[in-house]
């Protein structure tokens, strides 16, 4: 105990101060402060009710940020960290306070290449180490190349998984039912199959899977208000998605795109197919989202409802408002190219926007509303 306490310590790294910033913004000003610098390619963060952040790290580590150091946390499994694999998500138990358990995602090397796998853990009550560490799932076909993994987490109101993969490069296997690439996969908590799944039977489709056609999700999120599932996903040269999955329905990649090969070639048979859906909303050029969440909070009323996607290509925040029908619009974009890459995207419990940059030097910011 007392040399993982030390190990612990010895791996911490400052957290530099930095003033705040004051932005405007079309409906309020926010203040922007650097919670944490110094950590490597940042995938994601959830807050403790300690009030401490963990913070997972693209090469493999998982840290405590708290009181002006990032301290790392041992017991992380050995991950694929290679390209754009590595440790990614992490999202709490809706019951962590009492359990202390939590769900991470990563790539993984095996038989044949890589893949995407999901793990679930405790965290330690000294919040030093993962205990207890059993990977629940584990994508069926491993693959070369190292790109296009997903993957996100969001847990839905009976604590079961929607966990979002990426075609890991390989287009057509995102319309194989025989291959979780290229699909939401829903999991219960220990990896078993619910019930309500679409394909239980396993017959025309794997059972895991809830929907196909979909290029690389690298955001999803359910909307606290109206259980709404979410996602946001990345094109090819244009075509960036937001999508609401349903179970059993057909996305379309790579049948259907708004986008063309990044050699500009022509993607499919073009925008629309009988049995595939349309996307809620999509971005041409590409912007690359990082992630989404659905503003609840209580800071910032003026977002209410309203969806915020990060940015890596174009390093800006979009926000995307819905009207009386649901059509999604895009009214803001926030931030553009003043932090860099934007990974991830976090609503913490005051409301305050929790945002990644995807950098060697990456940073935590925290958002909060500016003073009047």
């Amino acid at each position: 105990m007392i040399a993982l306490m030390v190990c612990a310590l010895l791996a911490g790294t400052p957290v530099l101060a930095a003033p705040a910033q004051t932005i405007k913004t079309q409906k309020v000003d926010v203040k922007v402060e650097k919670i944490a610098t110094g950590l490597e390619h940042p995938w994601a963060v959830e807050v403790l009710p300690d009030g401490a952040y963990l913070v997972t790290e693209r090469p493999g580590r998982m840290r405590l940020v708290r009181d002006g150091k990032a301290l790392a946390i041992s017991g992380v499994p050995e991950v694929y960290a290679r390209g754009q694999g590595g440790l990614l998500d992490v999202a709490l138990d809706p019951k962590f306070p009492s359990n202390r358990t939590l769900y991470f995602t990563a790539s993984v090397a095996g038989d044949g290449g890589s893949g995407t796998a999901v793990f679930r853990a405790r965290l330690s009550p000294d919040e030093t180490r993962l205990t207890d560490v059993k990977r629940i799932f584990l994508m069926n076909k491993l693959s070369r190349g190292n790109i296009q993994y997903g993957s996100r987490i969001a847990i839905a109101r009976d604590g079961s998984l929607f966990v979002s993969l990426g075609d890991r490069g390989q287009q057509d296997r995102a319309q194989d039912f025989q291959d979780d690439a290229g699909s939401i996969i829903h999991i219960e908590a220990d990896g078993s199959i619910p019930a309500d799944n679409p394909f239980t039977d396993g017959k025309s489709a794997l059972p895991e899977i809830w929907s196909k056609g979909h290029r690389n999700p690298q955001g999803i999120t359910f909307d606290s208000q109206t259980n709404r599932l979410y996602t946001a996903e990345h094109g090819a040269r244009g075509g960036d998605e937001i999508n609401t999955p349903e179970a059993g329905k057909n996305y379309g990649w790579p049948v259907i795109s708004y986008g063309v090969n990044y050699n500009g070639t022509k993607i499919g048979i073009g925008t629309a197919k009988p049995g595939m859906e349309q996307p809620r909303f999509y971005w041409d050029p590409s912007i690359a989202p990082g992630a989404i969440v659905v503003y609840r909070g209580k800071m910032f009323p003026e977002w209410n409802g309203d969806l915020l996607i990060t940015a890596l290509k174009f390093e800006l925040l979009s926000r995307l408002s819905q009207d009386g029908k649901g059509k999604i619009t895009e009214q803001e974009r926030m931030f553009d190219g003043e932090f860099g890459r934007l990974r991830d995207i976090t609503v913490a419990p005051d409301g305050a926007l929790l945002v990644r940059t995807d950098e060697d030097n990456g940073a935590l910011l925290r958002i909060s509303r500016a003073a009047s």
